[in-house]
């Protein structure tokens, strides 16, 4: 089930390797590759205005905005209940070397498919894509019709002066045993934790946490997570929550 990785107390290692400068300049590479894919620009109602390349809707204008654009959040539970959290690599552009919940990323206005607003089908298909590539997770253990999707939620972050966030971001669930082969130029660790054990595993964190990730766990995810098989009666599609 694990692939190639290593399970250690709970925590899912990758392979210990050593990292040359060829290997890091590669991983470099194809973050910086990543920014010219194009992400879907919204207004503040979600609705569809344009698209622009990641590094544009990533980077800190003078004023300190950031252009909104549409996006995802993951949340991975095996079939005991517990969740995955995942430590992003070090050479990621935005919030690098942080933990966060399974995936997070953006349909692709280049990839049409992923521009499908009914039911959200257009997220779960970006979603399907960035778990076999950010984790390896094959794409028929992550169909589109796996995901439940939840709610939105409008949040901004001017990260580090530099590169931030500013995102319509649908929260995804997915309760699946699922392989995992995680691609270390994403990811630098990952581990399943159980609901019991959230603040624990939160408080002993040796790095910080992804904003978002933050936002969702201060407000929404333990009520989720108690709540994994009804959570229909927890969804709000025609809302976007704004804490």
């Amino acid at each position: 089930m694990l692939s190639s990785s290593l399970r250690t107390a709970g925590r899912l290692m990758l392979p210990t390797r050593t990292y040359s400068n060829v290997a890091t300049a590669s991983s470099a590479k194809l973050q910086e590759q990543a920014l010219e894919e194009k992400c879907i620009l919204v207004n503040e109602r979600d609705q569809y205005t344009g698209s622009a390349s990641k590094r544009d809707c990533h980077r800190v204008d003078p004023e300190g905005n950031i252009r909104l654009h549409r996006a995802f959040s993951v949340f991975l539970f095996n079939s005991a209940g517990d969740m995955l959290l995942q430590r992003r690599s070090v050479e990621k552009i935005t919030f690098p070397d942080c933990y966060t919940n399974a995936c997070c990323s953006h349909p692709l206005y280049d990839i049409e498919g992923e521009r499908e607003e009914l039911n959200a089908l257009g997220i779960r298909r970006a979603a399907q894509r960035r778990l076999n590539y950010e984790l390896g997770i094959p794409m028929a253990q992550a169909r589109p019709e796996n995901f439940h999707y939840i709610t939105r939620i409008h949040y901004a972050d001017r990260g580090d002066g530099t590169w931030g966030e500013h995102e319509i971001d649908y929260i995804l669930f997915l309760q699946k045993d699922v392989d995992l082969k995680p691609n270390d130029s994403e990811v630098s660790e990952v581990r399943y934790i159980p609901r019991d054990g959230l603040d624990k595993t939160i408080a002993s964190l040796g790095a910080p946490l992804t904003p978002w990730f933050r936002l969702i766990l201060q407000h929404r995810l333990q009520l989720w997570w108690d709540n994994l098989h009804q959570l229909k009666h927890y969804q709000n599609h025609s809302e976007i929550e704004r804490f």
